[in-house]
């Protein structure tokens, strides 16, 4: 039987390669690529074929709720673990929202990550022990697709991307440079953004994703 293939994306890279070391004591587990960048991740799988991505979701560019979301757009057949040290029940419910099968916390990572990985192969939803008591039944029946945001809906892939580089306080040149496209191409998107979100100022708009979670703000 082929090795279930797995990504990490976790900025903290000795954090990182401590989960890499836990699941290379399965044999059946196989880490095909790792990354700290929501956007590197999704150009990683562009090229990577994966069954399985753990993620952060405090990351650069691209936090891991949003790069949830990017990834079920992707594939929905790509499972998604978050692995975090929030706590907070709203950050579980955004992450299934987005549609996440899993949210393990980090302090449970060295006793729970392989019991995690299995629940969701054998696609069941996982949730940490700790946060179990917490979580009221109704999460296991949130509607994945229907919860998402209507106003994200309205935006491009491309234009969600630069939105999030808006938040991070990247200015037009540093995103044209970062996205290879032109200044000019750049201020065209930013404008139907705002058209489209019915949002009139910079300051505005960075307070917009914020408030959604598209950036590691706080």
């Amino acid at each position: 039987m082929s090795p279930y293939r797995i990504i990490l994306a976790d900025d903290h890279v000795m954090f990182r390669q401590g989960v890499r070391s836990i699941l290379e004591k399965d044999r059946n587990l196989e880490v095909v690529g790792e990354t700290g960048d929501g956007l590197e991740l999704l150009q990683l799988l562009k090229s990577v074929t994966a069954d399985m991505v753990i993620l952060d979701i405090s990351m650069p560019y691209l936090r891991g709720i949003e790069a949830a979301r990017e990834i079920k757009i992707i594939s929905k057949g790509i499972k998604v673990l978050i692995l975090s040290m929030y706590r907070d029940k709203e950050y579980v419910r955004s992450a299934i929202s987005a549609g996440a099968e899993g949210y393990l916390l980090k302090e449970d990572a060295d006793t729970e990550l392989f019991n995690a990985i299995e629940k969701i192969r054998q696609e069941n939803r996982y949730i940490s022990p700790l946060l179990l008591e917490d979580l009221k039944e109704n999460l296991f029946q949130l509607n994945n697709e229907g919860l998402l945001f209507q106003d994200y809906e309205k935006l491009t892939a491309r234009e969600r991307q630069i939105l999030k580089l808006i938040a991070e306080g990247l200015s037009n040149k540093d995103i044209a440079e970062r996205l290879f496209v032109s200044v000019r191409t750049v201020e065209h998107h930013r404008a139907n953004i705002m058209r489209k979100l019915n949002i009139r100022s910079t300051a505005s708009l960075v307070k917009y994703a914020i408030r959604k979670g598209y950036t590691s703000h706080t």
